[in-house]
Parts: C-alpha cells; structure tokens; sequence
C-alpha cells in the first residue's frame, strides 16, 4: 500500500465522520513513533514491521477465546479460525476499512449449538449459524436505511441487559459436570485466569483466558487427562474440515436470541472506537452488522462458528494507540494461515473438559455480568416495577432453562428468557400507558420523558 503524509490533527471539539473508503493507509508520523496527543488513525499506519507486530498482539488477543468455542462446542479450531479470519477481511471491505475490528467466536452460539447438535447432530447446528447470519444481515440493512432508534425502541436498556445477562447464567449448568469430576482442574483453570487478569501488566494481562487454559491444560496433563493420540495422527499442512449445514426449522428458535446479542456487541463496538477516535462512526452500524451476518453466515455454511466483534482486541487498541485497519489485515490473514495446520487443530482439541469447564466458570460468568453493566452504564431504574419484573421474569426463565415443543418447534430456556422480558416490557408499558400508571420523568412529570430516556440510553 501507498503511504501519504501524516494528515494534521483534528481540531479541538471536532468530531470527524468517518471519511470515505480508505484504499491505502497514510503513515503517522515517522512509521515509527505516535505523534504525543494523537492516536494512529483507522486510515493510518506504522511502519509494516511494526503495524505486523501490532497484528500479531491481535491474533493473540482472540486467540484464547476463539478457540475456546470450538473446544467447549465439540467443532473444529482450524474451521472456525479460517471463518474468523475471512470474515474479518470481510468485515474491512465492507466498512469501507473504516470501523477496526477482529471477528472472532461469539460465546452466544455455545448453548444453542449443544443444543442443536445433541439433538439433531453437528449440521443442524450450523443451520442454525447460517441462520441466525441471514436474519443479521437483514437487519443491517434495515439499519443502514432507517437507523438504530426502532432498535433501542425494542430494546431499551432493561431489556437489553436482561438478555444478555441471561445468555451467561443459561450456561452455568454446563460447567457443573466438571467441577464435580474434576475439581483440580476446573477450578485452577479457573483461577489462573482471575490470577494472571491482575498480576500482569499490558498485553499479557488481557490474555487472561489463553494464560488460565495453558496452565489448565498442564494441571490435565499432569494427571493423564490429555490423550495425543490424534495429534500425531493430524498431518502439518492441510485443509481445515468443512461440514455441510442442515436446515431444521423447528431448532431456529433456538438461535434468534442470539441475534439480538450481535446486535448489542456491534453497536456497542461502533460507539466504543468511535469514542476512542474521536470520529462519529455510527453510519457505519448498519455495515457492521451486514458485516458480521455475512461471516457468520458464510461460516455456518463451511462448518465453522458464528462471529462477533471482540472486546478483547478493543483492548489492544486502546493500550497500543494503534487503531489502524491495517494491523486487522495482518490478523485475519495470520487467521486464515492458522487455518491450515492440521495438527494445531488437533492439539487444540485436545483440551479436556476440565479445562473448558474452568474457562467457563469465568467467561459465562462474565457475559451474564456484562448484561449488568449495560443496566449499570445506562442506569436502569429499578425502583421502575416494569424494569424490575422485565429482569426478573427473563433472568428465572433462562435459568430454569425449560424446552418447550409448540408445533415442531423447540424453544429452550434462552428464548423462553429472551421472549418472556420483551412481552413482560411492552405489554406492561402498553397497559401502564393507557391506564395512566406508567413512571414519570422527576423534573418534568411527564411519561413521555421518561420512556425517551430511557430509550436514548441504549448504547
């Protein structure tokens, strides 16, 4: 790629938009220092040893999670890795190398997928991913044409946080069987990765997940839970398995929730490197979603994982000052090459389900809290008795985890939850409107500035 000189900063108060298609990437500065009160721009670059450098940080930063959905889900590390990496490209090309971000495994898939998958076999399940793609990139452009409000209408702060809250807790069953069969190794998994979160500094820190499952794995290892056998039976070099999706119509319930999960982390995504670059880049949202529907539509049909915007790469960004789409090509691409070793593929299978089970303790953990803070960031107020029943009826559902079978088809404990906190929202707003009962806003007495409140605060 070209380079062009640096351009000037922007002025104090401004807010760029995001600028047309970016087809070489300017050089910041030197190449080889950050101008002091600036950060490398989306369409700019460090010199190529560096912005490779940079790439690779990237590639590390998902790299624990990405693969971990595949362990826990039973399907394959390199397929899911090669869909990763083109659906990170593909992401580029489409914002218009605007919008940096690394697709990696979205953790919202693992319920439905062992769902699908014990109950109709591995192709059911990547039906559904090519499912869930299709209705995602429907709704991106829906957005690029009538914006994000009639999603915020839909769901408000309460009800967003509520389904992503009970996607988390849903999961916790899953880790039941290891903590009980093999407690060493779930828990230490568990707690090397709380450890190293606050004993390490920069990008090991952030690494987390991959430090707790290495050291998990020797605590398996140690104790003759690890078999190789398939390792060495893998070649080095070759091409990723593939599977061919099935489509079940009565399983596609048991992914719509997650749809609306992709949607929270994408506009979440947009809104966050926009703040960080000083750029409005909400244009870009319905984009990002057409995007990421498409790679994980795209990765549904070749037998890989669904996909989503990573915070974990937000990380690196935001520690680098580094924010330039340049670096993501050299991720993806680095992907896209892991992709093609058969024996890495082999070993990462290799993972023992204490080890997956003491990630999970954290990780599930961990998306049912980040349903929380959306409720914190956007301060939802309980003392609100449709807020407090929205939460509490969804959360309970999920948890209890029921399977309901209505004319073929299958809905299961996070779309009971899902569906339960949108009806119990809008059916009690709707009778508190008309019989004149609904919250009002402390300043102005009025319903109406209130539900715009709490409206706005999504995102």
């Amino acid at each position: 790629m070209s380079s062009s000189p640096t351009p000037s900063a922007p002025r104090a108060g401004h807010v760029p938009g995001p600028g047309p298609a970016v087809r070489s990437w300017r050089l910041h500065g030197d190449g080889r220092t950050i101008t002091p009160g600036t950060v490398v721009a989306p369409d700019e670059r460090l010199s190529w040893g560096r912005t490779v450098g940079i790439g690779v940080q990237h590639v590390m930063a998902m790299f624990g999670a990405t693969v971990l959905v595949p362990a826990i889900t039973g399907m394959p590390a390199t397929t899911a890795l090669l869909f990763s990496g083109l659906g990170t490209l593909l992401f580029l090309l489409i914002t218009g190398n605007r919008l940096p971000s690394y697709l990696g495994s979205s953790f919202a898939f693992i319920a439905p997928l062992t769902a699908a998958s014990a109950s109709h076999g591995v192709g059911a399940a990547l039906g559904g991913i090519a499912a869930t793609g299709v209705l995602l990139m429907v709704i991106g452009v829906v957005v690029g044409w009538a914006g994000t409000g009639w999603i915020h209408a839909l769901m408000p702060p309460a009800v967003m946080g509520t389904i992503v809250a009970l996607i988390g807790l849903n999961l916790a069953g899953a880790t039941t069987q290891a903590m009980q069969e093999v407690p060493l190794t779930t828990f230490g998994t568990a707690l090397a990765v709380v450890l190293t979160a606050v004993l390490f500094k920069g990008l090991l820190g952030r690494l987390s997940i991959l430090v707790g499952i290495v050291v998990g794995y020797l605590l398996a290892l140690v104790q003759g839970q690890v078999d190789f056998t398939a390792v060495g039976q893998a070649a080095w070099v070759g091409l990723p398995p593939f599977h061919t999706p099935e489509l079940h119509w009565s399983l596609l319930p048991l992914f719509l929730p997650v749809v609306l999960v992709l949607i929270a982390e994408n506009i979440g995504h947009v809104r966050t490197v926009g703040l960080m670059t000083r750029r409005d880049l909400d244009p870009l949202t319905g984009r990002a979603l057409l995007a990421d529907g498409l790679a994980t539509t795209l990765s549904g049909l070749g037998g890989g994982v669904g996909t989503t915007t990573y915070a974990e790469n937000i990380g690196v960004m935001a520690s680098s000052k580094v924010y330039s789409t340049a670096a993501y090509w050299v991720a993806g691409l680095t992907a896209i090459a892991l992709a093609f070793l058969p024996k890495f593929g082999a070993a990462v299978a290799t993972i023992p389900a204490g080890v997956a089970g003491g990630a999970g303790i954290i990780l599930y953990g961990m998306i049912g809290v980040m349903g929380v803070r959306i409720w914190v960031q956007n301060r939802v107020d309980f003392s609100n008795t449709i807020n407090l029943m929205t939460a509490g009826a969804g959360l309970i559902v999920a948890i209890a985890n029921p399977e309901l079978v209505v004319g073929g088809l299958v809905f299961g404990g996070i779309t009971l939850g899902t569906l339960t906190a949108l009806v119990v929202y809008h059916l009690m707003t709707l009778v508190a409107r008309v019989r004149g009962t609904e919250p009002v806003d402390e300043d102005t007495e009025d319903p109406a500035s209130y539900r715009a409140a709490e409206a706005g605060r999504l995102g």
